[in-house]
Formats: C-alpha cells, structure tokens, sequence
C-alpha cells in the first residue's frame, strides 16, 4: 500500500471548509457543517488525520478555508493549517482554491471536501486514498470515485460518483479566477473534455454527509452497529446503534440517533433515526446504505 513516503515533496493540500450547510439545517445553523461531529469526531479533524497519514501536515503543507461561521473554523483550525478566510458569501470549491494560489505557488494540490466521509477497514486515513498519487504525471485532474449504480447518469465520472478528493496540477489552478464557481464545471469537465480527467476508485466507505440522512449513515457506520458514548457524557436509558457525544444527557431511550456534545434527551423521549442538538433541537433523518 502507497504511504506517505509516495507523496511527491512539493505536494500540499487544501481541505474546503466554507460551505454553509443549507441541507442539514437547522443543524448547521449554529455550527459550520466541517464542524460537525461524525462518531464524536468533527469532520474536519476527520480531514486533517487523513492528510496526516499521507505525511501533509502544519500550515507550510495544509490550507483550510473558511466563511460561513469562520470564526468557529479558525478557532478550530488554530495553527495546524494555513487559514484562508473568504469576506462576503463562499466562494465555492473552485473560487476557494484560487483565492489560496499565492499560497498554493506553483505546487500539485490535493483538495478535500471537509464534508467527506470515508472510511476502509483495509487501510487507515490517509493511506486510504493514497492510490490517487500513484503514478500521476502531474498533468492530468484525478478524481477519487465509486462506481455509479447508473454510470450514465449526470454527475458522474468515467461512470463513478466522485467521493470528496481531487489532485489538480498547478497549470490548472494558476488560471482559477477569484470568483464564485465550483471545480466541476471549472476544471473537471474541461480536463474531461480534452482526456485529461483519471478516476481512482475508492474501496471504502463513503458518505458526503451533505443530508440528515447521509450524515445519520456516516456515524451509524463509525458507530459499527454499537454505541459510541463519550466518557463525559450521562446515559441512564437505553441506547442503542447511537453516537452520544460530550457532556450530553441521555435519560431517555435512542436508536440509530447522533446525541450532539451538550444535548439532552429528556426520560420518556423516545428518538429513533434522527439526530439530536442541543435542548430539544429534533432533526429526522432514515439513514440508508
């Protein structure tokens, strides 16, 4: 298996972490979606040990970008990363990479969507998705991918959907201009267009934790059919297949639900696939997969 020994010197990395969350709200109306926890681990963080693994580490090699509540993701970040804070609205996934072209200056970047997912019981984070740096010749866009259930149908790739990490050449990302636009209609397709598009698949699991439901699966699948409970947090009723996380309270009875750090579910609730935020904040979500 590729290691981080693989990763060619000048390889740095940046994770997208600007994105309001529109879909998981009234979750993400408090905290930016990078921030919420998968198995009591912020997505974020789950970003920055996969890039880790691979040996691309501190703020010389990672770059997070920030708006939406980006005072909460720089507060998170501190120094691990290089910061790029957007004004206004985000940028998008492709406006938020060039506007880090001075920093990026020149070098192969790998991109990640904080909002990712992944997860294969044959490798750890990192050497995971090292298969995306084997061999590249440092022209072609390679997208991580899996293999579509319709490899027509629009969004895909080669006939894969696109599972969160992408390795762009510096003369494509020279070229970005600092405007709101996202990387698919920017450089994918274009680089597609003229064969210079590669798909690597990906064995693992993988969720974009974009919906409730999506989001329900990914700690279910961290969860692997137990509970994981926090050593801060207080449970006395029953829980079951659950993610409770730190300081909250669990008095009544959960299934297949995420208890969110410093929530509480009440004696007599009953919550059953869903997820629960703060006191009484209920989202539903069937998770699938």
């Amino acid at each position: 298996m590729t290691g981080a020994a693989d990763v060619p010197g000048e390889l740095c990395a940046v994770v997208l972490a600007a994105g309001e969350g529109t879909r998981l709200r009234p979750l993400t109306e408090r905290l930016p979606k990078a921030l919420c926890p998968v198995g009591n681990v912020p997505l974020l963080d789950r970003a920055l040990t996969r890039l880790a693994g691979l040996g691309l580490t501190g703020p010389a090699r990672v770059a997070v970008n920030a708006c939406y509540l980006g005072d909460q993701v720089v507060a998170h970040v501190g120094d691990r990363a290089h910061l790029s804070v957007e004004p206004g609205d985000p940028l998008g996934t492709a406006g938020g990479v060039a506007n880090l072209r001075d920093w990026i200056d020149g070098r192969p970047v790998l991109v990640g969507n904080a909002d990712a997912y992944l997860a294969d019981p044959a490798a750890p984070p990192g050497p995971d998705v090292a298969a995306l740096l084997d061999g590249w010749d440092g022209h072609t866009v390679r997208l991580l991918g899996q293999p579509a259930a319709d490899p027509t149908a629009p969004g895909t790739f080669s006939g894969h959907n696109f599972t969160g990490f992408s390795l762009l050449p510096w003369r494509l990302v020279r070229d970005l201009p600092v405007v709101s636009s996202n990387l698919v209609r920017a450089l994918w397709r274009p680089a597609e267009a003229a064969g210079d598009l590669e798909v690597v698949p990906y064995a693992g699991t993988f969720y974009d934790t974009g919906t409730p439901a999506d989001y329900l699966a990914a700690n279910l699948h961290a969860a692997a059919g137990g509970a994981i409970v926090d050593p801060s947090a207080t449970v006395t009723g029953r829980c079951v297949e659950s993610v409770v996380g730190a300081g909250a309270r669990v008095n009544g009875d959960v299934c297949r639900t995420v208890v969110w750090p410093g929530a509480t579910v009440r004696a007599g609730e009953r919550l059953r696939d869903a997820i629960r935020a703060g006191d009484g904040c209920t989202v539903p979500a069937v998770a699938h997969g």
